[in-house]
């Protein structure tokens, strides 16, 4: 018995292994954990059969299994502070707000993710003061460093710095919200 639920399993991995796999990879965009998943998956089939819980419809069973250790994925990761992330590569460049957002490449709820969280990071820029949103812009999106903006502006690093710090706690405060309603899906 065991060896016909084994072939069963092997039947079923062949037929929707492709379909899974492009199921779950339009909704992870890191190929590793999208291959963790999709392993995961066959895993729990397995041990459904072991258990001998009756599963009626595989493919239906497949999905949905997917779909909850992608949400299981993205609860789990925790989020990044710029500063943590904002790494030189090895040409000595710092990542680019690009680089932070879902990838317009990783299917439609990704892409809808990343416009939707690119007009409210608009928004909220577009609402601060504006000695604030200078000094935002300035540092975090053209990538200057204090010391340019103050002399090009006369403006002490001291003060630059405080103006960033008020613009950040002021978007953190703005954004909170979109950021829940992401964590929470």
């Amino acid at each position: 018995m065991a060896l016909e639920q084994d072939q069963r399993n092997s039947e079923v991995l062949k037929r929707e292994q492709s379909r899974l796999r492009n199921f779950i990879r339009r909704r992870v965009p890191d190929p590793r954990d999208a291959e963790d998943i999709l392993q995961d998956v066959f895993c729990e089939l397995v041990e459904a059969n072991r258990l001998l819980m009756p599963i009626e419809h595989v493919t239906g069973w497949l999905f949905r299994v997917a779909r909850n250790r992608i949400i299981d994925l993205f609860r789990k990761k925790k989020p990044e502070s710029f500063s943590d992330i904002a790494v030189a590569d090895e040409f000595g460049e710092l990542p680019r707000l690009e680089d932070l957002l879902p990838s317009p490449d990783a299917g439609p709820d990704a892409l809808y993710a990343r416009n939707l969280l690119l007009d409210e990071l608009e928004l909220a820029i577009d609402e601060l003061p504006e000695e604030q949103r200078e000094a935002f812009v300035a540092h975090e999106l053209d990538g200057r460093s204090f010391k340019e903006i103050a002399a090009e502006t006369g403006v002490s690093v001291n003060t630059l710095l405080s103006r960033k710090r008020y613009a950040v706690l002021r978007l953190r405060e703005r954004l909170q919200g979109i950021y829940d309603e992401f964590t929470k899906a």
